[in-house]
């Protein structure tokens, strides 16, 4: 089977359940990577016993053991330091891909090798409600390279969306922009996704071909619940993107609204210091408030009322045949995504 120039790197953490559906996604699909980074941050469950069994039936994948827990950041960026490959995709645990991810993805590499990464649509699903949508939906009807002007026009109509489950990225350039940056937290991912995405441009799939498991207890759900621990993690990224080295990429945030993803913990903040107020725009302040207002309403709207919005608003993309395997079940005893 053929391989790509691609380093998988799956941080786990007490996933020994789902383990066995996410590597098994990534042996499965068409166009493999040359190898597979299995990060244990020091588990506790039977995660190593998955893991083992899976690298003694298949040379591709390396499985490394933190002596101690150290956090889903920490397990991310050792990951990078061991890729081989010129580009990398990260793989959570209990996340899953869907055929045709890496062979899609790089079929666009090849035709656009400017471009930082390739990113297609990933299905939402939220474990506990049973909310279902897509992000990623409406930047392009076709495969295609977005240059970084085209990126600042899709987000300023509200249609851009990198979903790092979904991208495979270039190492290199991932790595300039800062890797993961530990200060971000749960937030390190989007920093540095959208600085390549700005920098380069990206390539985009417009198909399903990766699921996102949205649990209660996920690492990027309870950080954000500390509402003084998030809005710290808010302050350090406007904080980055003052520094010289992002300017470039503060221009373009600043000229499509990209910051409204933050809701109103992020207005606050650019309204409240002077230094912040350079990303104060009509176009921020529109999409702010309108994204505002939807989180609000998805707190208190039913299950069928909200299905039918998704489909009515354009959140989910035509199916195209491939399915997830099925959904896991809440859990409420674990940390998903991070650290113990």
């Amino acid at each position: 089977m053929n391989s790509a120039p691609l380093s998988v790197i799956v941080p786990n953490y007490n996933h020994g359940e789902h383990l066995p559906r996410c590597l098994q996604a990534l042996l499965n699909q068409s166009l493999q990577p040359a190898e597979i980074i299995v990060i244990d941050d020091a588990s506790t469950d039977n995660s190593l016993e998955v893991i083992d069994h899976f690298a003694r039936k298949h040379s591709v994948i390396r499985p490394y053991r933190n002596e101690r827990n150290r956090g889903v950041i920490y397990g991310v960026n050792r990951g990078i330091e061991l890729a081989r490959q010129e580009y990398v995709y990260f793989a959570p645990a209990d996340d899953e891909t869907l055929p045709g991810l890496f062979e899609d993805s790089f079929q666009l590499l090849r035709l656009h090798p400017q471009a930082g990464l390739c990113c297609s649509i990933s299905d939402f699903r939220e474990i506990e409600t049973g909310f279902n949508w897509h992000v990623g939906v409406g930047m392009s009807d076709r495969p295609c390279y977005l240059d970084p002007r085209r990126m600042v026009d899709l987000e300023r109509h509200g249609k851009l969306h990198i979903a790092p489950n979904t991208s495979v990225i270039k190492c290199s350039a991932l790595i300039e922009a800062g890797s993961f940056i530990p200060e971000l937290k749960w937030h390190s991912d989007w920093f540095g996704f959208y600085v390549v995405g700005f920098r380069y441009g990206i390539c985009f799939v417009p198909k399903p071909l990766a699921v996102f498991y949205v649990h209660a207890t996920s690492y990027y759900t309870t950080g954000r619940r500390n509402k003084s621990e998030h809005r710290l993690v808010l302050q350090r990224i406007l904080d980055l993107l003052l520094r010289s080295e992002y300017q470039d990429v503060a221009a373009l945030l600043r000229e499509s609204g990209a910051l409204y993803l933050f809701a109103w913990p992020m207005l606050k903040l650019i309204l409240g210091n002077r230094a912040y107020r350079q990303f104060l725009t009509p176009v921020l302040l529109r999409k702010n408030f309108w994204h505002s207002v939807k989180l609000e309403l998805k707190k208190i709207t039913p299950r069928f009322a909200a299905e039918w919005y998704f489909r009515l608003a354009g959140y989910r993309a035509p199916k195209t045949g491939a399915r997830p395997s099925n959904p896991p079940q809440p859990r409420r005893d674990t940390n998903q995504h991070g650290q113990g």
